[in-house]
């Protein structure tokens, strides 16, 4: 075989078959000066395998865990929670009310009608100091009237039961707002009138609006005539060799991610403002409304505990903490069995605080694990470490995305969130039915025709799609859903300090 115009070094013997021997061996690092160097991407024997040194990346499977998902058809979930049973005030003014033991008890309440209070003659009720809520006075109410106009408040003629004006309890505050009241009881004379009013049952009613989230994934035509392989061991459970999608598989992974952090970190927008042109003629003329996110929800209308142990030593001095939030929860709806989700440091405090209060602590037999089925296998292969104090089971585990150095782990402002387990009857607006739902769940909008839980599909002109004359391959994500976050008050937000 003859060498011409320099097509080979002389120093090499081409080989009349596919065998590599000391003569034919090009080194394609060490080319002839202006030869341009092999690109080695392309050569995967060189970089076959992608090295995971980030583990498993993905932080979904949170809103799995404690919620569900359903549909909706419209552009808002309007949900309905109870009131309190009973009733009682906050910062309630005492003064004489004329020598005796009659007092005048004003209340000021903050929004509504006060004609529509709660509190009707003939209540038997009860005052205490805000300041230590120890000095108690109870009294019987006579007559009620309107403080000036419906919006200012009421004042309340009572009479004392077990002391007069002249000795109530010190710790009673008089002339200042700083007393709470509420009702236990009725008790009328002989002979007299029934009860004059009465009690509509009141509930509060909450609506989140759904978000449209999107993504997309690009490759020229030119690149996907490339042939690359790369071995990939990914976070949805797959392995073996991708060509160029192996891109498009991260951005669906990341969209994925991003379902779920927006029902996370979500907001409403308090302004008006309209999308920009750079969204396209359809957009720029329409709101940005926001949605109501789990951590937004529980600040507003939840439990919020600022510095959990940060103030006391590692260990038992943490159970202090930790029991305030049990009284919390008493007064709340006493949900027995609850998740805890938190970062690395809170969990740690945890553990240092069952551990200080029982050094045989076992997270195998420490709670009754009823939300696994009485199982604790179960709970540990769901990464939940359980235990019981008071009346309550908790199970905590770590929350990656509290850790995790591209999310909440660049920041310390959240340390954790405690969820209760189980369902909540509410009454949905749009069924007209009370309905069972679990505290935590996503609505996404769906009919009879369009799907709009996760879509994907291809446009472009590459890869068997020819709807553009784009010289592309675009795979495109969108959802359309919110978070329903129902009795938040019995959340709590563990926030650092």
């Amino acid at each position: 075989m003859s060498l011409s115009g320099g097509a080979v070094p002389p120093s090499l013997k081409p080989m009349p078959n596919q065998v590599t021997v000391q003569d034919n061996y090009i080194d394609f690092n060490n080319l002839p000066a202006g030869v341009e160097q092999w690109t080695q991407q392309y050569l995967p024997e060189l970089y076959e395998a992608e090295v995971e040194r980030y583990g498993n990346r993905t932080l979904s499977g949170f809103l799995r865990m404690v919620g569900a998902e359903m549909p909706m058809t419209s552009d808002q979930v309007i949900w309905s929670e109870q009131n309190r049973l009973h009733v009682a005030y906050d910062a309630v003014t005492v003064a004489t009310g004329g020598g005796g033991n009659k007092i005048l008890v004003t209340i000021t309440p903050g929004t509504g009608n006060p004609s529509t209070s709660g509190i009707r003659v003939g209540n038997t009720i009860l005052i205490s100091d805000n300041a230590t809520g120890l000095v108690t006075v109870k009294a019987l109410v006579t007559e009620i009237n309107l403080v000036g106009g419906v919006a200012t408040g009421y004042n309340l003629d009572c009479e004392l039961y077990e002391s007069t004006f002249a000795n109530i309890p010190g710790g009673i505050v008089t002339g200042g707002a700083s007393n709470s009241v509420f009702v236990y009881g009725t008790e009328f004379p002989k002979g007299s009138n029934g009860m004059s009013g009465a009690i509509e049952p009141g509930v509060q009613t909450y609506a989140n609006s759904p978000i449209i989230l999107k993504d997309n994934y690009e490759l020229s035509g030119s690149d996907a005539a490339q042939i690359g392989w790369i071995e990939v061991a990914t976070e949805d459970g797959t392995s073996g060799y991708l060509w160029y999608l192996k891109a498009e598989a991260e951005t669906r992974l990341r969209f994925e991610d991003y379902l779920e952090m927006a029902m996370v970190e979500g907001e409403k927008m308090t302004g008006t403002v309209a999308f920009g042109a750079n969204f396209g003629p359809g957009g720029a003329s329409q709101n940005i409304k926001g949605t109501e996110g789990l951590f937004a929800a529980i600040e507003k209308r939840g439990n919020v505990y600022s510095g959990f142990a940060g103030a006391a030593a590692p260990g038992s001095g943490a159970l202090g903490d930790f029991d305030e939030i049990l009284k919390q929860l008493d007064k709340q709806g006493a949900i027995e069995e609850n998740m805890l989700f938190l970062s690395r440091q809170t969990a740690l405090d945890f553990d240092d605080m069952l551990a200080a209060v029982n050094g045989a602590y076992a997270s195998t037999q420490a709670a009754s694990y009823g939300l696994f089925d009485n199982e604790s296998e179960m709970a540990l292969n769901f990464g939940f470490n359980g235990f019981r104090r008071g009346s309550y089971d908790f199970y905590k585990t770590d929350w990656k995305y509290l850790n995790d150095a591209t999310t909440r782990g660049l920041d310390n402002a959240i340390d954790g969130v405690m969820i209760p387990a189980g369902t909540s009857t509410v009454y949905d607006q749009m069924m007209g039915s009370n309905i069972r739902r679990p505290f935590l769940h996503v609505r996404y909008r769906a009919s009879e025709t369009e799907d709009r839980r996760f879509k994907a599909w291809i446009t472009g002109s590459v890869g068997g799609a020819y709807t553009t004359d784009l010289d592309v391959l675009r795979v495109n994500f969108l959802s359309e859903r919110c978070l329903v976050t129902q009795a938040a008050n019995n959340f709590v937000l563990f926030k650092g300090a």
